[in-house]
Protein backbone atom coordinates (compact mmCIF):
# COMPACT_ATOMS: atom_id res chain seq x y z
CA UNK A 1 0.00 0.00 0.00
CA UNK A 2 1.27 3.41 -0.94
CA UNK A 3 0.17 6.20 1.38
CA UNK A 4 1.73 9.59 2.07
CA UNK A 5 0.87 12.88 3.75
CA UNK A 6 -0.54 16.04 2.40
CA UNK A 7 0.83 18.75 0.14
CA UNK A 8 0.83 22.46 0.81
CA UNK A 9 -2.39 24.31 0.03
CA UNK A 10 -2.64 27.78 -1.40
CA UNK A 11 -3.02 29.93 -4.46
CA UNK A 12 -1.03 28.61 -7.41
CA UNK A 13 0.82 31.92 -7.75
CA UNK A 14 1.73 32.06 -4.06
CA UNK A 15 3.19 28.54 -3.95
CA UNK A 16 6.94 28.34 -4.49
CA UNK A 17 8.92 26.04 -6.75
CA UNK A 18 10.05 24.24 -3.59
CA UNK A 19 6.42 23.73 -2.53
CA UNK A 20 5.69 22.06 -5.87
CA UNK A 21 8.90 20.01 -5.74
CA UNK A 22 8.17 18.89 -2.17
CA UNK A 23 4.60 17.93 -3.06
CA UNK A 24 5.65 15.71 -5.94
CA UNK A 25 8.65 14.31 -4.03
CA UNK A 26 6.55 13.32 -1.02
CA UNK A 27 3.71 11.58 -2.75
CA UNK A 28 4.21 10.97 -6.47
CA UNK A 29 7.88 10.04 -6.49
CA UNK A 30 7.53 8.17 -3.20
CA UNK A 31 4.82 5.95 -4.74
CA UNK A 32 6.88 5.43 -7.89
CA UNK A 33 9.94 4.40 -5.88
CA UNK A 34 8.07 1.98 -3.63
CA UNK A 35 6.18 0.45 -6.56
CA UNK A 36 9.37 -0.10 -8.51
CA UNK A 37 11.10 -1.65 -5.49
CA UNK A 38 8.17 -3.96 -4.66
CA UNK A 39 7.23 -4.95 -8.22
CA UNK A 40 9.56 -7.98 -8.56
CA UNK A 41 8.12 -9.39 -5.33
CA UNK A 42 4.52 -8.95 -6.49
CA UNK A 43 4.73 -10.73 -9.84
CA UNK A 44 5.14 -14.40 -8.86
CA UNK A 45 2.46 -14.53 -6.14
CA UNK A 46 -0.05 -12.30 -8.01
CA UNK A 47 0.40 -9.57 -5.44
CA UNK A 48 -1.43 -6.27 -5.22
CA UNK A 49 -0.70 -2.60 -4.83
CA UNK A 50 -3.27 -0.22 -3.40
CA UNK A 51 -2.50 3.47 -3.86
CA UNK A 52 -4.15 5.86 -1.41
CA UNK A 53 -4.59 8.93 -3.59
CA UNK A 54 -7.46 11.35 -2.82
CA UNK A 55 -10.49 12.89 -4.44
CA UNK A 56 -8.52 16.04 -5.30
CA UNK A 57 -7.13 14.20 -8.31
CA UNK A 58 -10.65 13.87 -9.74
CA UNK A 59 -12.12 17.14 -8.47
CA UNK A 60 -9.27 19.66 -8.18
CA UNK A 61 -9.72 23.09 -6.68
CA UNK A 62 -7.87 26.38 -6.77
CA UNK A 63 -6.64 26.07 -3.16
CA UNK A 64 -5.44 22.50 -3.73
CA UNK A 65 -3.31 23.13 -6.82
CA UNK A 66 -0.36 20.95 -5.80
CA UNK A 67 -2.39 18.19 -4.20
CA UNK A 68 -4.84 17.99 -7.09
CA UNK A 69 -1.99 17.85 -9.60
CA UNK A 70 -0.07 15.21 -7.64
CA UNK A 71 -3.22 13.13 -7.13
CA UNK A 72 -4.17 13.31 -10.82
CA UNK A 73 -0.66 12.14 -11.70
CA UNK A 74 -1.02 9.26 -9.22
CA UNK A 75 -4.32 8.19 -10.77
CA UNK A 76 -2.60 8.08 -14.15
CA UNK A 77 0.31 6.17 -12.60
CA UNK A 78 -2.17 3.68 -11.10
CA UNK A 79 -3.69 3.08 -14.54
CA UNK A 80 -0.21 2.72 -16.08
CA UNK A 81 0.91 0.16 -13.52
CA UNK A 82 -2.41 -1.70 -13.72
CA UNK A 83 -1.84 -2.23 -17.44
CA UNK A 84 1.69 -3.44 -16.73
CA UNK A 85 0.25 -5.63 -13.98
CA UNK A 86 -2.01 -7.47 -16.41
CA UNK A 87 1.10 -8.64 -18.24
CA UNK A 88 3.15 -9.28 -15.10
CA UNK A 89 0.42 -10.79 -12.93
CA UNK A 90 0.11 -8.06 -10.29
CA UNK A 91 -3.01 -6.05 -9.45
CA UNK A 92 -2.97 -2.25 -9.01
CA UNK A 93 -5.87 -0.15 -7.77
CA UNK A 94 -6.39 3.19 -6.04
CA UNK A 95 -8.60 4.52 -3.29
CA UNK A 96 -9.61 8.18 -3.26
CA UNK A 97 -10.55 9.14 0.28
CA UNK A 98 -12.60 12.25 0.86
CA UNK A 99 -12.93 13.91 4.25
CA UNK A 100 -11.95 11.21 6.73
CA UNK A 101 -12.07 11.57 10.54
CA UNK A 102 -8.36 12.10 11.22
CA UNK A 103 -6.22 14.65 13.03
CA UNK A 104 -5.86 16.41 9.68
CA UNK A 105 -9.64 16.81 9.37
CA UNK A 106 -9.92 17.99 12.97
CA UNK A 107 -7.32 20.67 12.26
CA UNK A 108 -9.31 21.73 9.18
CA UNK A 109 -12.49 21.99 11.25
CA UNK A 110 -10.63 24.03 13.88
CA UNK A 111 -9.27 26.42 11.23
CA UNK A 112 -12.76 26.79 9.74
CA UNK A 113 -14.25 27.44 13.19
CA UNK A 114 -11.62 30.09 13.95
CA UNK A 115 -11.98 31.78 10.55
CA UNK A 116 -15.78 32.01 10.90
CA UNK A 117 -16.00 32.54 14.71
CA UNK A 118 -17.97 29.30 15.17
CA UNK A 119 -18.13 26.56 17.74
CA UNK A 120 -16.51 23.29 16.56
CA UNK A 121 -19.87 21.49 16.24
CA UNK A 122 -21.26 24.27 14.05
CA UNK A 123 -18.08 24.37 11.95
CA UNK A 124 -18.35 20.60 11.45
CA UNK A 125 -22.00 20.90 10.42
CA UNK A 126 -21.25 23.69 7.93
CA UNK A 127 -18.30 21.85 6.39
CA UNK A 128 -20.46 18.77 5.88
CA UNK A 129 -23.09 20.95 4.24
CA UNK A 130 -20.54 22.69 2.00
CA UNK A 131 -19.11 19.33 0.93
CA UNK A 132 -22.58 17.97 0.26
CA UNK A 133 -22.13 14.85 2.38
CA UNK A 134 -24.06 13.44 5.33
CA UNK A 135 -21.03 12.52 7.42
CA UNK A 136 -17.25 12.27 7.43
CA UNK A 137 -15.73 8.88 6.68
CA UNK A 138 -13.67 6.78 9.03
CA UNK A 139 -10.16 5.39 8.80
CA UNK A 140 -11.68 1.93 9.36
CA UNK A 141 -13.68 2.30 6.15
CA UNK A 142 -10.50 3.06 4.20
CA UNK A 143 -8.69 0.14 5.90
CA UNK A 144 -11.51 -2.26 5.00
CA UNK A 145 -11.32 -1.21 1.35
CA UNK A 146 -7.53 -1.65 1.33
CA UNK A 147 -7.87 -5.11 2.89
CA UNK A 148 -10.43 -6.11 0.25
CA UNK A 149 -8.42 -4.78 -2.71
CA UNK A 150 -5.25 -6.49 -1.46
CA UNK A 151 -7.04 -9.80 -0.86
CA UNK A 152 -7.71 -12.72 -3.22
CA UNK A 153 -11.42 -11.80 -3.05
CA UNK A 154 -10.57 -8.87 -5.33
CA UNK A 155 -8.73 -11.07 -7.85
CA UNK A 156 -10.64 -9.53 -10.78
CA UNK A 157 -10.36 -5.92 -9.63
CA UNK A 158 -7.67 -4.28 -11.73
CA UNK A 159 -7.19 -0.58 -12.48
CA UNK A 160 -10.03 0.45 -10.16
CA UNK A 161 -10.35 3.95 -8.77
CA UNK A 162 -12.54 3.71 -5.69
CA UNK A 163 -13.94 6.96 -4.26
CA UNK A 164 -14.69 6.71 -0.54
CA UNK A 165 -16.01 10.17 0.10
CA UNK A 166 -19.68 10.01 1.05
CA UNK A 167 -20.71 10.99 -2.47
CA UNK A 168 -18.70 14.23 -2.60
CA UNK A 169 -17.13 13.30 -5.95
CA UNK A 170 -19.80 13.70 -8.57
CA UNK A 171 -17.76 12.95 -11.66
CA UNK A 172 -17.89 10.03 -14.05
Amino acid sequence: MNNAGTTRRGDVFALSEDDWRDGFALKFFGYVRLTRAAWPLLKPPRGAIVNIVGIGGRTPGAEFAIGGSVNAALLAFTKTMAETGIKDGARVNAINPGAIETDRLLARIQRYAAAHALALDEARRRLLQEMGVARFGSADEIAAAVAFLASPRAADVQSGLVDIDGGATRTL
